[in-house]
């Protein structure tokens, strides 16, 4: 018969034997996990590497409709600084003499027409009034 001592190996040897088969088993599988951990990895490098490529591909081609953007722009400022000088001089060129035309026109009426106007507009005055008086008599 087995004495106490004994027993109590039997019990620990055999308590031993079930934990190194659970930590075997928990091994296999944990090795399991990083085995798929690692074919994931190389899958998403696969996948982002050409990702990343044509992407700076992409930024590369974005930056040179931007250089080509700034010298469109730049040209039509220039365009637009170029009208206004046009313009500018098209209005000193012709616009001082229109002016000076005008004035000349308007003084040689003011100078013609003067002599007539102080003779006619109290004349049309008078005339103003009387159709007043006319209207005011009928009235009442």
């Amino acid at each position: 018969m087995l004495t106490w001592a004994q027993f109590a190996g039997l019990v620990a040897a055999f308590a031993w034997a079930v934990l190194v088969g659970f930590l075997a088993y928990v091994l296999i599988k944990l090795a399991r996990v990083l085995d798929q951990t690692t074919k994931l990895l190389a899958s998403v490098e696969e996948r982002t590497a050409p990702l990343l490529d044509e992407m700076a591909t992409t930024v590369a081609r974005t930056n040179d409709q931007l250089d080509r953007v700034d010298l469109i722009t730049r040209n039509v400022q220039s365009v637009t600084d170029n009208v206004t000088g046009l313009t500018g001089l098209v209005t000193s060129a012709v616009g001082r003499p229109i002016v000076r035309v005008a004035a000349f026109g308007y003084g040689l009426r003011r100078a013609i027409g003067g002599g007539r106007r102080a003779e006619v507009q109290p004349r049309v005055r008078g005339e103003i009034k009387a159709e007043r008086r006319g209207r005011r008599k009928d009235a009442a």
